[in-house]
């Protein structure tokens, strides 16, 4: 099997190494917080304490980090990425970034001769134990398909959106397009509440009728509804307020650099920032409804 590189041992970079491990794989992965790296050590990852240890004979380094100057940082700096690693070696970054950072990172890691794929992902940490992610991936297409066989085993789906920058640019409209659905199936859920209808008969004829949407099915905010909704935990993250916030301003930066307009993704934006502003971010972003219904069943009383 392979030697693979891992930098970012988060929530979702954790399992993911996992199951690459699972896969008979070797993970030498760092990350700057000491604790997530005994956790992985825990899974079988090999911990490493720089990213030039993690990237040294690495056949392919992936790097899943907060946000995109945490990417830059990590590929750019003199202890970074591009600074260390031998240039035979793929790279591919599956941090959920700004279209123009992701650019950016293939220019120059193609300047210093790598091959680099932006590869974010959809599917969350529940995906991400279950190895059925799905990966959207900008790039060469002899690089996805070199890359193809590491992912596999950390994914459902695998597509390959295009080129430099195109997986961020489907990962940041797509999680813009479900945060508007979203905001939608909680003021339909409230509205069907107060005309006094059942909430399990509301969802059961949207769901067949024109008003069906994939956060409907799957996180309806009222809890009772359907099993897979935070509604039913008090709210507790399965895909996190702070999270939908982050993606859909990456959204609206990439639509204004862009010359878009977006009202709708400027309203669902606006909602998510009232949670933030309250403490509320790490909450389940369908604990949005409470702008709409402040006693809300299923709404913890305190974050």
């Amino acid at each position: 099997m392979s030697t693979i590189g891992w930098i970012g041992l988060g929530n979702m970079g954790r399992p993911m190494t996992a199951n690459l491990v699972k896969a008979g794989h070797t993970v030498n992965g760092f990350d700057v917080v000491p604790d997530a790296v005994t956790a992985a050590a825990a899974d079988g990852v090999t911990p490493v304490g720089s990213i030039a240890e993690a990237v040294a004979g690495a056949d392919i380094v992936f790097t899943m980090l907060p946000k995109g100057e945490h990417a830059r940082a990590v590929y750019l700096g003199d202890d970074g990425v591009l600074a260390n690693a031998d240039t035979s070696t793929l790279l591919v970054d599956s941090s959920t970034i700004d279209f123009d950072s992701a650019r950016e990172l293939h220019k120059d890691a193609a300047e210093a001769g790598f091959r680099f794929i932006d590869g974010p992902v959809s599917g969350g940490v529940t995906g991400a134990q279950a190895g059925t992610l799905t990966f959207m991936l900008g790039g060469d297409d002899a690089d996805v398909e070199t890359a193809r066989p590491f992912i596999e085993p950390m994914a459902g789906n695998i597509f390959h959106a295009g080129g430099e920058a195109a997986g961020q640019a489907a990962k940041i409209v797509n999680n813009m397009m479900l945060a508007i659905s979203l905001e939608g199936v909680v003021e339909g859920a409230v509205l069907a509440q107060r005309f006094g209808l059942d909430p399990k008969a509301f969802y059961d004829i949207a769901k067949v009728s024109s008003g069906d949407s994939w956060p409907l099915r799957t996180w309806y905010p009222v809890p009772g509804v359907t099993e897979t909704a935070a509604s039913n935990n008090d709210f507790k993250p399965g895909f996190a307020t702070a999270l939908m916030h982050k993606d859909v301003g990456l959204a609206l930066a990439g639509a204004e650099s862009q010359g878009v307009d977006l009202p709708a993704a400027s309203l669902v934006y606006a909602q998510l920032q009232k949670l933030v502003d309250e403490g509320l971010e790490g909450l389940d972003t369908t604990a949005i409804i409470k702008n709409i219904d402040p006693a809300a069943p299923g709404l913890p009383t305190k974050p």
